[in-house]
């Protein structure tokens, strides 16, 4: 069973354990085609919705919002045949693979994970060193670990902002009806999105307070990109239908 979407599993990165490891970034996203929908957060917003549908999702880290990728289980539209990504933007959810971080029950020391089946980690010197031969991380392994912070601090961002529209009771469960050529019933579930009538009728305090914080923008920006549904529907019907699941 995959660990955290598209991580067949995670050890500790370590010096004792990856020491003489190198890893070599390749051009295909196999590791994610059976994976669709990932969790983005909120700087991604204004790229995402130029090709994404943005939606909200009930997790265990509270309500956050994601990246729509395929309308069937185990399936993701935005990968080519050959492994390509299929859009101008991968989200960064994807491009941190193979690496994560780890939280503690405390949820205050995090370690840096990796996930030892990815094609690209390997012991003949290939792509960027990780450590190096007095055993220093090097700038490579320093700027992984840069881009991991930041994500991690952005996730915090993001989850209070779901905490916030939660809250306001402006996210209402919806179904999206995206008929395919040999599944024509085909509805996409199991998401929220922001009741439009419910946000105008927010007071003008609070509809203030949202202009000044950019929760505004990121409002518009989620309901803008759901018109790439249909871009979504498309991709889709172009697939072969293996299975209807």
């Amino acid at each position: 069973m995959k660990q955290l979407l598209i991580y067949d599993d995670i050890v500790p990165l370590t010096r004792q354990a990856h020491g003489n490891h190198s890893l070599k970034r390749g051009t295909t996203y196999e590791f994610a085609r059976q994976t669709n929908a990932v969790p983005l957060v909120l700087a991604e917003f204004p790229q995402v919705s130029q090709d994404y549908a943005i939606v909200f999702t009930e997790t265990a880290e509270g309500v956050m919002p994601a990246v729509v990728l395929g309308a069937r289980n185990d399936e993701n539209a935005y990968i080519k045949a050959d492994g390509t990504w299929d859009a101008p933007y991968v989200p960064a959810f994807v491009r941190r693979y193979p690496f994560v971080f780890a939280m503690d029950e405390k949820g205050e020391t995090f370690t840096l994970m990796v996930d030892p089946g990815y094609a690209g980690l390997n012991t003949d010197g290939k792509g960027e060193r990780l450590f190096d031969a007095e055993g220093a991380q090097t700038a490579f392994l320093d700027g992984t670990l840069a881009f991991l912070k930041e994500y991690q601090a952005l996730f915090h961002q993001t989850r209070a902002f779901g905490t916030r529209l939660n809250e306001l009771g402006l996210l209402d469960p919806v179904e999206a009806r995206l008929p395919l050529p040999q599944d024509p019933q085909r509805r996409l579930t199991g998401f929220r999105i922001v009741n439009r009538d419910k946000l105008k009728a927010l007071d003008a305090d609070v509809i203030a307070q949202m202009l000044k914080s950019d929760e505004l923008e990121l409002i518009f920006l989620h309901l803008f990109s759901l018109r790439n549904l249909g871009r979504l529907q498309e991709k889709m019907a172009a697939m072969p239908a293996e299975k209807v699941a």
